[in-house]
């Protein structure tokens, strides 16, 4: 949390300013019982209307002025905790936007998005709640015991011997309290979990009718949170009680003192009024301390959370990358490349080594798990080769500026992926600057222009978060239209037809012949006629390439790569 303290760099003054208004509203407040004790000795007492008229405009300009003091202190405690957190905001999504696959895939995208919201929101409130109470509550407590004091040392006594039991009581129950909190914080996020994971697979849970022991875990785990909640509840609970119990017999006992001590005649009921009401404010500032310790303890908790994300390295830095665009060698090329994902118990890719010529096709086929996708997604250096190195234009893809590096490429992930907004919009995320006619000579090559031209507004048709108002194989094309609207000089496919009918994938494998014959294009599929056409085909078995050739080459020396194609023969002789 240390750290992030950096984040606060300009707003010094209103740092000092919010605590330090909070103090002056404090001491006015202060002074409060003091004027009704003169209320009562002087205007009750003496029957003077005008001196009690008098103390009463007092104590409303008290009021005024101490309500101004606060608000403006609110104003630079809120200005300092929204700015601050706002600035982690923007550091750890950029931080994150660096951050490899292999740290996003360590963190999750859960995880992620709770450091960006909850504990962002506990930080604020921290933040906000400290600077304008840390200060003012102790000077509250001490300063209502000193006036007391001032009041009459011997019934003040009663001050001196019920704080400290107080602290002990509140401050004690705080500290049992704390740590039960963040079990339930666990507990609540088991529940939160069970929630997304049920909201997210409704369909898997309902199609193998398991919505009765979906139902059970989820009460399992809602029954667990509900009891650790009852009893932590139960515990904090006992602090008003027992505060109360503590503040009455001390408030009886002053009331006693202050009796005696005004039939004596050296207090005066006013001055009995005064201790009463200095015991009630420190009544409350000390439940406020409690509540506020608990707010920061749980803003340091979610800070130092945040902090250990910035701490991680950002694997896709490159502090003096390459970033012109030039063009030697083969498009790309692996050399001995291994790939161990962190905490992997053994490598996902092993000893590969391959080139692809510019303008070559190159198709990737294997079964699940041999490692494809995890060959290309290096291309764009979405992973670091543990061993070996992978070359763009003859320059290690380590040694680009990353920005430039992918700028080059044009990616059609597994999951085809849109966002919430237009189609225009959507294909315009490839290139920003490409013309209408372009995104429809896109269109066309992934077979996407009738999609298109069926929806309303055509490319103005607007598509729901994660295009779930398209079909899979709707989304798929518009994806690859994206991408070619990019004109990368390397286009990766990766399974990106595996929802397309077998005439659709024909007609783009048709259309895709036509692309400039500079672009280097990876094709990953699980179909032998999505990549018969191919330059050079690899075939993937357990991390490794167990052979490379064409399509009639393989057929001939490849057992995987035969006994693959005469699976899926019966499709592929029907389409021709």
């Amino acid at each position: 949390m240390k750290k992030l303290l950096v984040y606060m760099k300009g707003y010094g003054g209103a740092i000092v300013l919010s605590p330090l208004l909070k103090l002056i509203e404090a001491a006015l407040e202060l002074f409060v019982p003091l004027v009704i004790a003169r209320v009562v000795d002087r205007g009750v007492a003496g029957g003077d209307r005008g001196y009690i008229t008098g103390m009463c405009l007092l104590l409303g300009a008290l009021g005024v002025i101490g309500y101004i003091f606060s608000i403006i202190a609110q104003y630079f405690a809120a200005k300092v905790a929204v700015g601050f957190v706002a600035r982690v905001k923007h550091v750890l999504f950029a931080h994150l936007g660096r951050l490899s696959y292999t740290e996003m895939d360590t963190l999750g995208s859960a995880t992620m998005i709770t450091r960006m919201t909850s504990d962002m929101n506990q930080m604020q409130s921290g933040i906000n709640l400290a600077l304008r109470l840390l200060l003012r509550s102790p000077f509250v407590v001490f300063g209502a015991m000193v006036m007391a004091f001032t009041v009459d040392v011997k019934a003040a006594l009663t001050f001196a011997v019920a704080i400290p039991v107080l602290c002990i009581v509140v401050f004690g129950i705080m500290l049992v309290s704390i740590p039960l909190y963040k079990k339930v914080q666990a507990k609540l996020d088991a529940v939160l979990k069970a929630t997304r994971e049920n909201l997210s697979g409704v369909r898997v849970i309902r199609a193998f009718c398991h919505e009765k022991e979906e139902t059970e875990d989820f009460h399992n785990k809602n029954e667990a949170l509900t009891r650790e909640q009852k009893f932590v509840g139960r515990i904090s609970a006992l602090m008003n009680p027992i505060t109360y119990i503590i503040i009455n017999l001390a408030t009886v006992w002053l009331i006693h003192i202050g009796a005696i001590r005004v039939e004596m005649g050296i207090l005066t009921s006013g001055a009995v009024i005064a201790l009463y009401n200095y015991m009630s404010q420190i009544l409350i500032e000390l439940i406020k301390m409690a509540n506020l310790f608990i707010t920061i303890t749980k803003a340091i908790a979610s800070g130092n959370r945040v902090q250990a994300i910035l701490e991680i390295p950002a694997g896709m830095d490159t502090p003096a990358g390459i970033s012109d665009a030039v063009q030697n060698g083969d498009a790309v090329r692996f050399d001995n490349v291994t790939l161990t994902y962190r905490g992997a118990g053994a490598p996902s890719l092993e000893t590969i080594t391959f080139s692809a010529a510019r303008g070559e096709t190159v198709g990737i086929i294997g079964g699940t798990g041999s490692g494809k996708t995890s060959l290309v997604n290096m291309i764009p250096r979405f992973y670091d080769a543990t061993e070996g190195s992978v070359t763009v234009n003859g320059i290690d893809v380590r040694a680009f500026d990353t920005e430039v590096l992918r700028e080059k490429i044009g990616i059609v992930p597994q999951k085809a992926l849109l966002f919430r907004g237009t189609i225009r919009e959507n294909l315009l995320y490839g290139n920003p600057d490409a013309t209408d006619d372009a995104l429809w000579a896109a269109l066309e090559i992934a077979q996407a222009r009738s999609v298109v031209e069926e929806k309303p507004g055509g490319l103005d048709f607007q598509i729901e978060a994660g295009g779930r108002n398209l079909s899979g194989g709707q989304r798929q094309r518009l994806t690859i239209a994206r991408a070619l609207v990019r004109n990368p000089e390397i286009l990766i496919l990766d399974d990106s037809a595996s929802a397309l009918d077998f005439a659709t994938d024909a007609a783009l494998r048709k259309a895709l012949k036509a692309l400039p014959s500079d672009m280097t294009v990876f094709i990953v599929s699980q179909r032998t006629s999505s990549i018969a056409h191919a330059d050079k085909i690899l075939v993937m078995e357990d991390g490794c390439i167990s052979h490379i050739g064409t399509h009639a080459e393989l057929l001939e020396t490849s057992d995987i790569y035969r006994e693959i194609y005469d699976s899926q023969f019966k499709k592929e002789a029907a389409v021709g």
